[in-house]
């Protein structure tokens, strides 16, 4: 038997795990360290090898031999789909130009494909590139960066608070995290939650305020009214390093606790209380959230918790969120994607740039130069997330041809029909293309509509190197266990095939992932296969207030309260408050969307049959009164609907949840219903995405994501 220590990609978090290979096979995936609270696996890495052997995997080219959708194709070879997908783009690019082609990607690829999607995008004028990083980490990052130059990461081991905006990390749902958080507070770390529902952390907080769904920015500016009347904040800090504190100062005025506890649902007292227990334990950390990502204010919001974390001192010092930059001997992603290969006039045409700016090209350029400054690099595209076109816009575009045609569309590892909001006009714009590729390990919803069907390598078959999505300076190898399947490849090999059709040979003279991932570390004196067996991670000296040598990457290098770079584009430079969209009788609940299922990640994993027998349907939770209110009852069918669309859930009768509020999952379908008779094997019964709206009541100004956390809806019984 040999074993590979490897980097777990059932999820985004990149456990390292250990794999245990016997003829040929995976005998076993187990966690490196076993110890109670190291012990960073999940049920999903354990049984992710039936998936990769499951019969319904992708292990050839296939091309389409009937119309979208029927559920007809053909095998082809990898030369000859390479070939017809080359022409065909090249057909739609000199109808077009470049920018009518779009590509959307997932984690797992921005993380294997070594910055390869973005190269070939940026040689080819094509701007157009959209990810689930759009409202998840990704434009969190490019929000942190407009405040105070990078997105900090925490320091769990040396902290002595921890805040959770919704975030509800649990044994198998972010593990590492959930560890971190657990031995955090066995250190004597205080936790404060915030969350409608009394979720698993809430039960395990010091103080747990239950915020109405999509109130926290309002919640951050109570918080902030306490810090500062209080004096609960660094002053010497804010003196020095901070850019428009005064005028901040006043907009936090215009929110006392009276204004915040009617906003939030919260009583005045408890959400003091709360906000100098974070002020006095410090330093503290507000770890990432996708639940402030997913809201019509959440630029406000995310901004907020910038200015918590640096005007209570927990910037870039220990025990706090450190700022980490770039590792000096390994070539970043953010180096690879050639950036600066996209011209002026390429860049301006990413679609979203003129109405939602934030994570564009348009919103990062004044971050450029103190990028440069203060890393070393002028593009820092931390979680991917820093120059993205906006999703909303480009599906419009691919439906309409407003404000331009996008008539090409790649989808790679993420299953992009379920994955947005307004699964209708994405289903519309798919349809409208010309060529629609697709790397996938399944015939998912969103391949079942593809030209072709590319199949992708899985985690136990490649090598990789990992940064945290650019986020931190650790890099960690994962080692190949296995050849892949079949005629499975590395998305690399996809982009590089392209690349040499399209003449940018010259631009990827690295044949294969081994030999990129040798350049990479190839500073440090060895290749890729000596730096995995040797470093099961590698990182340098992370120092501390680096801001006190460098400033903050800012235009005026300093944490910016009052953004120069949204004023530049046309927002308000302050955070503010928005209210929530009106209510009415046909639609009297809230809609809290997005809920992971534990076996389960995004829309994956649903046809491994140890994990779905924990999970076999897709559960809605209620309260009692509101379940007796809609005449539904525990575990009948009922069908959720909001003035976007509906669609049918398993009812689960929860004493955890606050009255008024319906939580749904996420990225439901049913891999075992055979494709081509019309409901996309189950999506259109079952896919969260299509109650979400994304007209302008329901996105956020600067970013144009939709808002998740909140949306009023009804229940009403549905038959099975």
């Amino acid at each position: 038997m040999e074993s590979k220590r490897v980097l777990c990609s059932s999820c985004d978090i990149y456990c390292q795990v250990q794999v245990d290979v016997e003829d040929g096979r995976v005998f076993r995936v187990k966690a490196l360290d076993p110890r109670p609270l190291r012990s960073n696996i999940c049920m999903k890495g354990v049984h992710a090898p039936s998936g990769f052997a499951h019969p319904d995997r992708v292990l050839h080219p296939l091309k389409r031999a009937g119309a979208r959708g029927e559920g007809r194709w053909r095998r082809v070879t990898w030369d000859e789909a390479l070939d017809e997908i080359a022409e065909r783009l090249r057909s739609v690019v000199d109808r077009h130009g470049p920018e009518s082609l779009a590509v959307a990607t997932s984690q797992w690829n921005t993380q294997t494909e070594n910055g390869a999607g973005r190269r070939f995008m940026n040689l080819l004028g094509a701007p157009n590139w959209i990810s689930g990083v759009a409202l998840c980490a990704g434009n969190t990052a490019a929000v942190n960066r407009m405040v105070y130059g990078w997105f900090p990461y925490p320091d769990y081991p040396r902290t002595r608070c921890i805040v959770l905006f919704g975030h509800n990390p649990r044994k198998h749902s972010w593990t590492p995290v959930y560890n971190a958080i657990r031995a955090a507070q066995r250190n004597g770390a205080k936790l404060i939650v915030l969350d409608p529902r009394r979720s698993e952390n809430a039960e395990l907080a010091d103080i747990w305020l239950p915020l109405r769904a999509g109130t926290d920015a309002a919640m951050c500016f109570g918080w902030l009214k306490v810090i500062l009347d209080e004096g609960l904040y660094d002053r010497d800090f804010a003196a020095r390093w901070t850019a428009g504190f005064d005028a901040f100062r006043r907009r936090v005025d215009e929110f006392p606790l009276e204004r915040v506890a009617a906003i939030t649902g919260c009583d005045p007292e408890r959400i003091a209380a709360a906000a100098r227990l974070y002020a006095t334990s410090t330093p503290g950390v507000i770890p990432w959230t996708p639940i402030t990502d997913q809201q019509r204010n959440s630029t406000s919001a995310i901004r907020l918790h910038c200015a918590l974390r640096a005007l209570t001192g927990s910037l870039d010092v220990p025990g706090g969120e450190l700022m980490h930059g770039f590792h000096p001997d390994i070539v970043s992603e953010s180096e690879l994607e050639l950036h600066e290969a996209l011209g002026a006039e390429q860049k301006a045409k990413q679609l979203g740039a003129d109405t939602h700016p934030a994570f564009t090209y348009r919103g990062m350029e004044k971050l450029g130069e103190p990028a440069r400054r203060v890393w070393g690099h002028e593009y820092p595209n931390i979680v991917s997330g820093c120059y993205m076109a906006n999703p909303t816009e480009t599906f419009r575009a691919m439906a309409t041809g407003e404000p331009y045609p996008v008539k090409a569309f790649f989808t790679l590892g993420n299953n992009t029909l379920m994955g947005f909001a307004n699964m209708q006009r994405i289903h519309e714009g798919l349809l409208n293309q010309d060529l629609v590729v697709a790397v996938e390990h399944l015939r998912t919803p969103t391949a079942q509509l593809a030209d072709f069907v590319l199949p992708g390598d899985a985690w136990t078959e490649r090598a990789c190197l990992s940064d945290g999505f650019g986020w931190t300076a650790i890099h960690r190898p994962s080692q190949q266990a296995l050849a892949p399947a079949g005629e499975c490849r590395p998305v690399y090999d996809f982009w590089r095939g392209l690349a040499v059709r399209f003449g940018f040979g010259e631009h990827f003279p690295w044949e294969t992932v081994e030999e990129m991932l040798d350049h990479r570390v190839a500073k440090l004196g060895m290749t890729f296969a000596e730096f995995a067996e040797r470093h099961p991670y590698h990182m340098g000296e992370p120092g501390f207030r680096k801001y006190e040598r460098t400033g903050f990457a800012t235009p005026s290098g300093k944490v910016e309260l009052v953004s120069s770079v949204l004023e530049g584009l046309g927002f308000d430079p302050l955070p503010y408050w928005r209210e929530e969209p009106a209510a009415g009788p046909e639609y009297p609940l809230r809609l809290f969307t997005g809920l992971r299922d534990d076996p389960f990640f995004q829309t994956g994993h649903r046809h491994i049959e140890a994990l779905r027998r924990r999970c076999p349907e897709p559960r809605m939770f209620i309260t009692a009164a509101d379940a007796a209110g809609a005449g539904i009852e525990d575990g009948g069918w009922a069908e959720v609907s909001t003035r976007q669309g509906g669609c049918l859930m398993r009812v689960s009768v929860r004493d955890d949840m606050p009255d008024g509020l319906v939580r749904v999952p996420h990225g439901w379908w049913l891999p075992e219903r055979p494709e081509g008779d019309g409901g996309l094997s189950g999506a259109w019964d079952h896919a969260d995405a299509q109650l979400c709206a994304d007209d302008p009541d329901f996105l956020d100004a600067e970013q144009g994501i939709p808002h998740l956390k909140g949306i009023p809806c009804a229940v009403r019984p549905a038959a099975a």
